[in-house]
């Protein structure tokens, strides 16, 4: 059996899991100005409980974005460092396919819209399909303004919309068909990011550390004075 060790940083919520012999175990800490400060001591944690090194794991997985700047930036280099450390292989994985696993364990869905508020009047989004046993990207992630969201019909069943994006803006949802039972708590976690890591491992997906890279959206990730005004005055 496998023993991955994931970390989750790309929004508010940071969150450690450890996947082994099926199992999971978490620690969340809320408030991403501490991220870099608490994920260390939950990974230690959580070795710690499961009475085994770092050295003992199979790989470590990490939410590669999109997400907070500073967040995936900040679990890429944890990352690395732990990967460097003790010759591992690295595992990233998208957020929002997290969070459409997050779906599938909390109801079963199996047609997902994951939006993940970007801030800057904008959100992230991507559309997954679980077939065969697997997901399948039906959209690639995208940055966008909300109310250019725009998921494919669905083969079949109902659309399971989640993510802060839909709270939000809901005004630019709010006609939307999927939104009336969306899941707006439904986030990105280290819990799914270990399981769709254990996946990614068994196809033979894990990278070296230093082939690690976060996933960026936005090629900016601030404003100008001037171009914070001109949003307003539009």
């Amino acid at each position: 059996m496998q023993t991955i060790l994931a970390i989750e940083t790309s929004t508010e919520l940071a969150s450690a899991a450890l996947l082994r012999d099926g199992h999971v175990i978490t620690r969340e800490s809320a408030g991403v100005q501490t991220h870099s400060l608490a994920i260390l001591p939950m990974v230690q944690e959580l070795l710690a409980e499961a009475g085994i090194s770092l050295a003992q794991c199979d790989a470590l997985a990490f939410g590669v974005g999109p997400g907070s700047f500073t967040g995936v930036r900040t679990a890429c280099g944890i990352v690395q460092g732990l990967a460097f450390g003790a010759d591992l292989p690295v595992l990233p994985v998208v957020t929002l396919a997290a969070m459409a696993q997050a779906c599938r364990d909390l109801n079963g869905a199996g047609e997902v819209l994951a939006v993940l508020d970007a801030r800057m009047g904008e959100v992230y989004w991507a559309q997954y399909r679980f077939a065969a046993n697997a997901w399948q990207v039906v959209v690639e992630p995208v940055l966008s303004a909300p109310s250019q969201v725009a998921p494919l019909p669905v083969l079949g069943g109902v659309l399971q919309a989640c993510g802060n994006g839909l709270a939000a803006y809901p005004e630019a949802f709010a006609a939307a068909p999927y939104a009336a039972a969306g899941l707006p708590a439904v986030m990105p976690n280290a819990r799914q990011v270990a399981q769709l890591g254990s996946v990614a491992l068994a196809q033979g997906g894990g990278l070296s550390a230093v082939d690690a890279q976060p996933l960026y959206l936005r090629n900016k990730v601030a404003l100008t004075t001037a171009e914070r005004a001109a949003k307003v005055n539009t």
